[in-house]
This record gives structure tokens, C-alpha cells and sequence, in this order.
């Protein structure tokens, strides 16, 4: 299916952005990028709310939808689902390949996403350090690594082929590092996260940065906590 008209993202650089930037690179389709800046509550915009009624990013608005109308979408995984049966790739139409897929992508929107985000949040920007938060989702961390680094023991990819499941992780997972995990640990998910790294338009999705400098989180405790809610998902 070719697409005429630019599809439009609603898009801020993390993980759950990168997702859709990634997606859109594979497919080769046209797009425009609107930086919804999360940190200035740009989600929280009564025009953003329209169609993404739960104040997160990423939405896409595609102008060429079923029956040739435009249709909005919110929610990452949901975005790729649909883009992924618009265009017929990276997503199986046989069902028991799709079902593979589909756990996996869920395992990500409602398990490493979110847990990840509360690492991230009590290890590094809450401003009190609780050793019992911290200590959970430290230990969460290292069962979800292990999780993956195990199905992917001999597989290239997470769900047989190269699909939406791996473009919903790697955003994450890219960020093993300050995850507090190992290669020694992880050596499935390393070789894993090395072989989408190495694919052009990973890189080009993962690229796709802010026209507007960063909020500096050490500094503005608001935006620390717009990010942290955000992210953790």
C-alpha cells in the first residue's frame, strides 16, 4: 500500500516515542513530526487531548485510514498494531505468528516499559532515595532482562521474524546499561539490541530528536515528575 499523504506524529524522543519513529522509518512511509514536549505539558493541550485522551504521547493522526479517512490513534502498541496491518509488514496475518507477536508486544506495554520507568524513577529521579523502592524494581529489572535474554537463545529476533515487538523493546532495552544489569548477565539481549542498532532505520528512528533543548531534571522537579509519568509505561 503506498501512502500519498504524510502521516502525523505526535512524538517527544523516549523510548515510547522512539517506537513509532522506528516504524515509520521501516515502512518507508511519509511523516510529519509534531514535538509534543512533555516536560512543558504540551500533552496536557486541550487539542492533543482531542484524540489522545490519556495525555500521552505517542498519537498518530493518518489522513489516508480506512475507507480513506483519517483516523487518529493513541497508545504506542496500538499505533504499531495498526500500521503494521495497514501496510501488511512486520506484523503476521497468520494468526498463531501474530499471537507470538502479541505477547510480546503486551509483555513490553505492561511489563518492561513500566518497570523500567519505576527503576528509573526511585534510582535516579526521586528525590528521596527509598532502599525498599529501589531494591524492587532494581530486582524487577534483572527478572525482565532475564525474561528476554532466555527467548532470545537462539533467535535473531524476539517473535520469529523481525517485528513490532522488537521495535516496541528496543527503545528500552538499548538502555541495559543503566539498568544495572551485565553483559554477562544479558549476552542474548546485547547481540540483540548490536543487531537492531545496526539497522538503518532503527538508527534514523532513534535519531529523530527535539527541536527544543532538553529539560534539565536536576534542576526543575515538575518536570521530573511530567517525564517519570510519561515514561513509566
Amino acid at each position: 500500500m503506498n501512502q500519498t499523504k504524510p502521516i502525523d506524529l505526535y512524538y517527544w524522543p523516549t523510548p515510547n516515542g522512539w517506537k513509532i519513529t522506528i516504524m515509520l522509518e521501516e515502512l518507508g512511509v511519509p511523516y510529519n513530526v509534531h514535538y509534543i514536549n512533555i516536560g512543558k505539558g504540551d500533552q496536557f493541550k486541550p487539542e492533543f487531548l482531542t484524540f489522545s485522551p490519556n495525555n500521552k504521547m505517542p498519537a498518530i493522526i493518518d489522513p489516508e485510514g480506512p475507507d480513506g479517512k483519517p483516523i487518529s490513534v493513541f497508545e504506542s502498541g496500538a499505533i504499531l498494531q495498526y500500521l503494521g496491518r495497514k501496510f501488511g509488514r512486520f506484523y503476521p496475518t497468520d494468526e498463531r505468528a501474530r499471537v507470538d507477536v502479541d505477547q510480546w508486544l503486551f509483555w513490553q506495554m505492561g511489563g518492561f516499559g513500566p518497570m523500567l520507568g519505576q527503576f528509573h524513577h526511585f534510582s535516579i529521579y526521586a528525590p528521596e532515595k527509598l532502599p525498599y523502592a529501589i531494591t524492587r524494581y532494581t530486582n524487577e529489572a534483572h527478572r525482565l532482562y532475564g525474561v528476554l535474554n532466555k527467548q532470545l537463545e537462539g533467535r535473531d529476533y524476539v517473535a520469529g521474524d523481525y517485528s513490532i515487538a522488537d521495535m516496541a523493546i528496543i527503545g528500552w532495552a538499548k538502555l541495559w546499561e543503566r539498568h544495572e544489569v551485565t553483559e554477562k548477565e544479558i549476552p542474548n539481549v546485547v547481540a540483540w539490541v548490536n543487531r537492531l542498532l545496526a539497522r538503518p532505520a532503527v538508527a534514523k528512528g532513534l535519531a529523530v530528536k527535539s527541536e527544543e533543548p532538553p529539560v534539565n531534571l536536576a534542576e526543575d522537579k515538575e518536570a521530573q515528575k511530567v517525564l517519570f509519568n510519561q515514561r513509566a509505561r
